[in-house]
């Protein structure tokens, strides 16, 4: 089983910055590929960011030139650095990996960590 823990969320007001980050822990070969995604109120969730284990990065259109993610593989761990907040940047962010075990692929999500940003 593996266990993914996120932490670092908050109020913030706009303009502001806060970093999320999420360790990966339990029985992992190996990482292919961890992201963050998001949820808002009434609404579906959707990606954020994602980061390959070769380090390729992909981001949601809203967040490109404000939001930065990283990894770092030995820690297991993901970064998500954001700035420039937005009041629609608020939601639950939701740490994603994909993780190979067994020869397979499983996918696993964090708890979750709230981000509020205040107009």
């Amino acid at each position: 089983q593996v266990q993914l823990v996120e932490s670092g969320g908050g109020l913030v007001q706009a303009g502001g910055s806060l970093r999320l980050s999420c360790a990966a822990s339990g029985r992992i070969f190996s990482i292919n590929h961890m992201g963050w995604y998001r949820q808002a109120p009434g609404k579906q969730r959707e990606l954020v960011a994602v980061i390959s284990s070769g380090g390729s990065t992909n981001y949601v259109d809203s967040v490109k030139g404000r939001f930065i993610i990283s990894r770092d593989n030995a820690k297991n761990s993901v970064y998500l650095q954001m700035s420039s907040l937005k009041p629609e940047d608020t939601a639950v962010y939701y740490c994603n990996a994909g993780v190979v075990a067994d020869r397979s692929l499983f996918e696993y999500w964090g708890p979750g960590t709230q981000v509020t940003v205040s107009s």
